[in-house]
């Protein structure tokens, strides 16, 4: 007999009294994603290119890493093999840096997979969590999963400025989700969000 209003449990682990509290966070990520959604629409083969560039830095930062790494710990049995893929890492890297436009073909197949995995991934989840809103976080997949196909399918042509074009366009959807997210938990935070009070037996 307890008339005192509950909130309502959470979603695998998060309150969501913890996600209201954090809606702020969610709607500024949102408005950022959404924003550099539009300037890589706009400069599609900048985004392109740049996509390409940080993706070859990462690839020689975390290569010099692991195998610097690889001497230090040298009674390891696989450190050869630790060293051998860090090199391989830098020589990847190094390739992408210098012909960003060549290692452009290349990433088209690799963006492929992301947003074919990602979309699945993204539809999937709102199907089995039912979160606030969760519609535009399916329809964000099936976009992801349809860009994946379409870059797929025009590979290698266009592949200079369709992967910034398609980043773009993933990076709105994205964005806009979490906005929807974000509004959706501070309506409901007027209380939506809390469950009618027990009624005495």
């Amino acid at each position: 007999m307890n008339d005192t209003a509950k909130p309502l449990g959470g979603l695998y682990g998060f309150s969501l009294e913890d996600f209201q509290k954090n809606r702020g966070w969610f709607l500024a990520l949102g408005i950022l994603l959404i924003i550099v959604g539009t300037i890589a629409i706009i400069y599609d083969v900048a985004a392109t290119l740049l996509s390409v560039l940080f993706f070859g830095w990462l690839l020689i930062v975390v290569g010099a890493i692991e195998a610097v790494q690889s001497f230090w710990q040298p009674k390891w049995g696989g450190v050869f093999l630790h060293l051998v893929g860090g090199i391989l890492a830098v020589v990847v890297g190094s390739h992408l840096v210098t012909e960003p436009a060549a290692g452009a073909l290349v990433l088209t197949l690799v963006m492929a997979i992301y947003f074919l995995v990602m979309g699945i991934v993204r539809a999937v989840t709102a199907l089995t969590m039912r979160f606030p809103n969760w519609g535009w976080v399916f329809l964000s997949g099936v976009v992801s999963f349809i860009l994946g196909l379409l870059i797929k399918q025009q590979w290698p042509y266009s592949g200079l400025f369709i992967i910034g074009l398609f980043i773009g366009i993933d990076l709105i959807f994205s964005g806009w989700s979490y906005v929807m997210l974000a509004l959706a938990a501070k309506n409901r935070g007027s209380g939506t969000l809390v469950a009618q009070p027990e009624t005495s037996a």
